[in-house]
């Protein structure tokens, strides 16, 4: 590169000449720290709301996959896609056109936030997915706040994704932490009510969401706005273009199908074990709970790999983006498969934590033996995918998630309706889905040319 194109920052460079698992791992860390701390709002929630009565919780429960698909497509769909192109461009030594991107990315948060909020908000929604009478009320109480809301979740998830593009994965972890943090005191406050502050029950819970996370959006765009950051959102003059829309669009569009695809699986593989019983249905919700601490992990070690796989794509350095691909994937599938190593040889070790029920750990247990061998695999896919948004390149992505939405959708009917079989049947099933998924992803990477000069492959 000419002198003009280097880097604008120290952190960049390090992306681009430090040395490949050292940096990996120095960006990884915050994130995988702030993620875990961001999954303990779910249980705390779950928790926090279960203390209203079963209506309560059933109605959190009809919105929590609406809730979900919003934070898994502002976070890794949005927010990863705005990883990719502020990084590319800061590769390239382009720091106006990174905070170009920045700006228009935001700009389209507040969009999508909007989808949700005219969309999720309604009380029709939920009838409609068999919410009725104190249910109802109760979902539609808190899906009014928490998606009324959505521009505060929006907002600093792609706020993140600009500070991650930058290098910086401190701050967006900083955020998760401080979020967390404010929600644990807050939500208890706002739910059962306390002094001056009336109990708002779980539309307290929804208001308690969205306070914390505009609180953290609003630092984060103080952090980025200070001058002297390679990107600043407010402050430079805001151009609206077309084409940096568009940049930002190719990559986020197809990134927020892939949630889709996974929570598709997810739901299908559900519905089969529900054809065993309500025991089997138990023994799966907690044995597959293990999945979230994998995801953490591999969305943390994922950021890692989408800001330095762009990166070095922007500098033109197609090689060693493969050579921090393969090391990151290698490193999830590394964790990821060792604990599902783990709890497939001792699996009534996990089961234990959640119940002492005998016949629900037997049948978790089981699950666990023959889908957490494969955990690796799911791991391996979700670095792949990541790694595959860095390079702008995802149609083989979403072919894996395809693929595993089709397994799990023909063989759990083959092996539920046509065999006839037991529970171990369709637990092959589901860890096949994940075996096809990862190792799909895994040949098109190895194949797929990434030189920016070969673009149209």
């Amino acid at each position: 590169m000419s002198t003009a194109a280097l880097p604008v920052s120290a952190a960049t460079q390090k992306m681009l000449r430090g040395p490949v698992l050292g940096t990996l791992l120095g960006l990884a860390t915050p994130n995988v720290l702030g993620l875990f701390a961001n999954t303990v709002v779910i249980g705390f929630d779950g928790y926090i709301v279960g203390r209203l009565g079963p209506e309560a919780l059933a109605g959190v429960a009809v919105v929590l996959p609406l809730a979900m698909l919003m934070l898994q497509m502002s976070a890794g769909g949005l927010g990863g896609s705005t990883t990719a192109a502020v990084a590319r461009a800061l590769g390239a030594g382009d720091a106006p056109q990174a905070t170009r991107l920045a700006q228009h990315a935001l700009l389209l948060g507040l969009a999508a936030s909007l989808l949700f909020t005219l969309l999720a908000a309604s009380p029709a929604l939920y009838a409609t997915m068999g919410a009725r009478g104190g249910v109802l009320a109760q979902a539609s109480s808190y899906a009014g706040v928490l998606f009324t809301g959505a521009a505060a979740v929006w907002s600093v998830n792609v706020l993140a994704g600009v500070a991650r593009g930058t290098g910086n994965m401190l701050p967006a972890a900083l955020a998760l932490v401080a979020t967390t943090a404010m929600h644990l005191m807050l939500c208890p406050l706002l739910v059962f009510g306390g002094g001056p502050v009336p109990a708002l029950g779980v539309a307290g819970a929804a208001a308690s969401t969205v306070t914390c996370n505009a609180i953290s959006a609003l630092a984060l765009l103080a952090w980025l706005s200070r001058p002297g950051r390679p990107v600043r959102i407010v402050g430079p003059r805001w151009q609206l273009q077309r084409s940096a829309f568009r940049r930002i669009l190719d990559v986020a569009l197809p990134s927020a199908v892939n949630p889709v695809l996974s929570n598709g699986s997810i739901a299908l593989a559900t519905a089969y074990v529900g054809t065993f019983g309500s025991l089997a249905v138990a023994a799966y919700g907690i044995a597959a709970r293990l999945e979230y601490i994998l995801v953490p992990i591999a969305f943390g070690f994922g950021s890692a790999l989408t800001a330095m796989v762009a990166t070095n794509l922007g500098a033109r350095q197609a090689v060693r983006a493969k050579r921090v691909t393969w090391a990151g994937a290698g490193l999830v599938w590394a964790v990821t498969g060792s604990i599902g190593l783990v709890a497939a040889l001792w699996p009534q070790a996990w089961m234990a934590l959640f119940t002492a029920d005998a016949a629900v750990q037997a049948t978790g247990g089981a699950y666990l033996r023959i889908v957490g061998g494969c955990y690796g695999f799911f791991g391996l896919g979700l670095a792949l995918f990541f790694a595959s948004q860095g390079a702008g390149r995802l149609r083989w992505a979403l072919v894996a998630s395809a693929a595993r939405l089709v397994v799990v959708a023909l063989g759990g009917w083959f092996a539920v309706h046509v065999l006839a079989g037991p529970p171990a049947a369709l637990y092959a099933v589901v860890a096949a889905s994940l075996a096809v998924m990862g190792l799909t992803l895994c040949v098109a990477t190895y194949l797929a040319d990434w030189d920016p000069a070969n673009r149209s492959a």
